[in-house]
């Protein structure tokens, strides 16, 4: 039996190339799209060449295409000439802050760019599931209507009726997204909407913050990762608004891709799942301060601006009920204090790399 092709498109962002080599070491032969976009995004802090480095180093047989997702017809001639067992599609412009610059951009990319990927896929391979990663900010500030309660480091639901966090059933509409979180709505609809319409395995994974030791993470992009690399370098952090304690759930790459695994075992029709780390991987930034702090025996420089993000969640974060109880072999095996203990042995290693 020949072994099954996956498609990532986004292949050189954290969660692409994490689940690229996760299903390489699962039997897997892997096909990445990604054209560096990322440095067009963020500059050169956020440029992704030295990912693509590590999966042709690490994955045997690695195909490289460096296609940008909205060149339609080169899009649809590459798909059709693999047609992949599996398509995880990752690749988006991912800052709801940066997003606003660059609308038309974001749009593109995010909408337009994911209607082709499914286009794509119902052509040359309709059969083969498509895993999606959506986003938290489908829901908006709607998030912030919920009756919170402020504690001595976070912000918390109050009552019980959110006490495991936001679940899929959750309103998307009536409220702010930042030009990011419409855009990102588009292409999760369009994605569902090819699942019901068409009948194909679709699923869109709505996202809190997903990251890992290998995230290239920036001021505008990538909580977790910055906040730690600003602790490495002694570099000031910015907390906006909330008074630092808004709350996030974080969950590792490594999670995700094992939940996407699952998801290709057994997959489902138009399915929606909020990823995230949960309750017990949530954090504010006040929080994750001291977590840094631990981690690297530095102190935390920061400064506060009395205004938050627009669209910002206040707190955050996924119930994650409904993926348990359809895919019980998966769960979080990554705590909170040993992500953050390995985003800062990797900051440290790749910073003193470049310092030599």
């Amino acid at each position: 039996m020949s072994q099954p092709t996956v498609l990532v498109t986004g292949s050189c962002g954290l969660i692409g190339s994490e689940v690229a080599v996760y299903f390489s070491r699962q039997g897997f032969q892997l096909a990445g799209i990604d054209s560096n976009h990322r440095a067009v995004f963020f500059g050169p802090e956020g440029d992704t060449s030295w990912v693509l480095a590590r999966l042709q180093r690490e994955i045997p047989g690695y195909r490289h295409a460096a296609i940008d997702i909205r060149d339609r017809d080169t899009l649809l001639k590459y798909v059709d000439e693999l047609r992949p067992d599996l398509i995880v599609h990752t690749a988006a412009q991912p800052s709801h802050d940066r997003a606003a610059a660059i609308p038309f951009l974001d749009f593109e990319v995010n909408a337009l760019g994911t209607l082709h990927m499914l286009e794509a896929a119902r052509r040359s391979c309709p059969e083969s599931p498509f895993i999606h990663l959506s986003t938290n900010k489908v829901y908006g500030d709607r998030p912030n209507t919920i009756p919170l309660k402020e504690l001595e480091t976070r912000w918390e639901y109050a009552g019980a009726a959110y006490e495991h966090g936001i679940a899929e059933d959750f309103p998307i509409d009536q409220s702010k997204h930042s030009i990011f979180g419409a855009s990102k709505v588009a292409g999760d609809i369009m994605v569902q909407e090819y699942g019901r319409y068409f009948n194909m395995p679709t699923c869109c994974l709505r996202g809190g913050c997903l990251t890992g030791p290998n995230h290239s993470g920036v001021e505008l992009h990538g909580f977790l990762s910055y906040l730690v690399k600003c602790c490495v370098e002694g570099r000031e952090y910015k907390v906006f608004g909330y008074k630092g304690k808004q709350v996030r759930d974080n969950i590792h790459s490594e999670d995700v891709a094992r939940f996407l695994y699952e998801f290709w075992k057994a997959p489902r029709v138009a399915e929606v799942y909020n990823l995230g780390g949960g309750k017990g991987n949530s954090c504010s930034i006040l929080e994750a301060f001291a977590m840094a702090e631990a981690a690297t025996g530095k102190r935390m420089q920061w400064r506060y601006v009395d205004e938050n993000r627009i669209g910002d969640h206040i707190c955050y974060y996924s119930d994650l009920r409904k993926m348990e109880s359809h895919y019980p072999a998966w769960g979080i095996t990554k705590t909170l204090p040993v992500i953050v203990e390995e985003i800062a042995a990797s900051w440290s290693q790749r910073l003193s790399g470049t310092a030599a």
